[in-house]
């Protein structure tokens, strides 16, 4: 799929946006979200956007593509209960749950209309969030989608399961080798370690998203969404799998990025970014 980028489009701010942190209220307690506005205002003729991450990470890998998409707009990236530096709940969620703490924000904020852009398991997310607030989600975007057949499944589940410590610390490197054996030949080894340290962070229970993901009704779900999507494929272990949506939903385009891996919101974030206004500036 070809987009191209709509005539007479405001330029670009030249210099990168504010990058700011701020603790909202929902249902689980404080949501630590990571914002970009740019610089010099002029950004009211687009829409928010909001982004969403996968499991067992933060809204920290998000920084690098929210300095390029943040010059003409605003964004707002929570960590998702649980995760990060927001609260977490008391008991595993569902996707659902996590969708409602999102829409939580969305009302604390008064957002009148929103694009929402969802990472893997953060994209199951926000494919709820829109059927929870139709009338403010205006468009989404999935980078990679968790459509997975039974055995995928339960390897996802097994990738994620939490390790009981050993006192010698081999629990660390047994997580670390399941990390490499899920990740692409192109994420590079410095990604990899970030992502490492986010999901010790995220304590015994940051494969909580990974579990809500594999119980997602899927199927159920995605045919509902009205809205506007955008289904971008880069080369990671979803390549195949995100496709799998492609029959359930009516309003649907594919965009392929076959040049890009797992950790593209950091490896390309100005190439990707300017693929994406294309969709969202329609």
């Amino acid at each position: 799929m070809t987009i191209k980028r709509r005539k007479n489009a405001p330029k670009l701010a030249a210099e990168a946006p504010r990058i700011r942190k701020a603790y909202m209220e929902c249902r689980y307690g404080q949501l630590h979200v990571t914002t970009a506005f740019p610089v010099g205002g002029g950004f009211d003729e687009h829409a928010t956007l909001i982004c969403l991450h996968r499991c067992s990470l933060s809204s920290r890998v998000f920084r690098p593509f929210m300095e390029e998409i943040g010059r003409d707009r605003p964004v707002y990236a929570p960590d998702l209960p649980g995760c990060g530096e927001s609260d977490a709940p008391v008991q595993r969620p569902a996707i659902e749950d996590y969708a409602a703490a999102v829409a939580d924000f969305l009302d604390h904020m008064r957002f009148r209309q929103v694009d929402v852009l969802g990472h893997h398991t953060g994209a199951l997310i926000a494919a709820e969030l829109a059927l929870l607030r139709p009338q403010t989600v205006r468009r989404l975007i999935f980078v990679g989608l968790p459509i997975l057949t039974h055995e995928e499944r339960a390897a996802w589940a097994r990738t994620f399961a939490p390790l009981a410590p050993a006192p010698d610390g081999s629990h660390l490197l047994t997580d670390w080798k399941r990390m490499v054996d899920v990740a692409d030949a192109r994420t590079d080894i410095a990604a990899m370690v970030e992502d490492f340290a986010i999901r010790l962070h995220n304590g015994p229970n940051a494969g909580w998203m990974a579990q809500a993901a594999v119980a997602y009704a899927a199927a159920e779900r995605l045919p509902l969404i009205p809205q506007p999507t955008l289904l971008v494929r880069n080369r990671d272990r979803l390549w195949e799998a995100s496709l799998r949506a492609k029959p359930w939903m009516r309003n649907l385009k594919v965009l392929d990025l076959p040049d890009y891996g797992s950790a593209v919101f950091r490896s390309a974030p100005a190439d990707l970014a300017t693929h994406l206004r294309s969709f969202l500036d329609r």
